[in-house]
C-alpha cells in the first residue's frame, strides 16, 4: 500500500529528476524493466545473476529471481491443514542491480539509442547489446 503525501511535499518532490506524479503518490524512473536478466552488485546476494520478476516503481524496488530470498512461517488455516515454510524473494532497491549481458557475462548501465529504422531502443554500453523491448500483451 502506497502512503498517500502532502501536497507540498509531492511538489517539492516532483522537482527532482527521474520522479513524476501519480495518482496515488509518487512514481520512480526504472532503469530495468520485468524481464530484464540483472547482476546484484551490493549487498550479500552480490555477484547473483537472475531476472526481473516484478518492477515497483513507488518504491523504487525490483523482485529478482534467486535473490534475497527470505523464510516465512506460515499457520494452518483451516483445520486439519499442516503450517509450512515458505521460502520466497524480497524486494530490493533497484540501484543495487545492473543490467546483465548473457553473451559477454559482464554488467553494464543502460543507455537509449535508435535503430536503422526510428525506433527508439534501449542499449548496454559496455557491449552494444541492443535490449529489444517486450511486446505488449493484449488487454490484462
Amino acid at each position: 500500500m502506497v502512503k498517500r503525501l502532502q501536497p507540498g511535499l509531492v511538489k517539492k518532490l516532483t522537482k527532482q529528476v527521474g520522479v513524476r506524479k501519480h495518482r496515488n503518490g509518487l512514481r520512480y524512473k526504472m532503469h530495468v524493466r520485468k524481464g530484464d536478466l540483472v547482476q546484484v552488485i551490493s549487498g550479500d546476494d552480490k555477484g547473483k545473476v537472475g531476472e526481473v520478476l516484478k518492477v515497483i516503481p513507488e518504491t523504487s524496488q525490483v523482485i529478482v529471481s534467486g535473490v534475497n530470498i527470505r523464510t516465512k512461517h506460515v499457520k494452518p488455516q483451516r483445520e486439519g491443514e499442516k503450517g509450512r515454510i515458505v521460502r520466497e524473494e524480497a524486494p530490493i532497491h533497484s540501484s543495487k542491480v545492473m543490467l546483465y549481458s548473457k553473451e559477454k557475462e559482464v554488467a553494464s548501465r543502460v543507455c537509449h539509442t535508435y535503430t536503422a529504422d526510428g525506433q527508439k531502443v534501449r542499449m548496454l554500453k559496455k557491449t552494444g547489446e541492443i535490449l529489444l523491448p517486450s511486446v505488449p500483451k493484449k488487454g490484462k
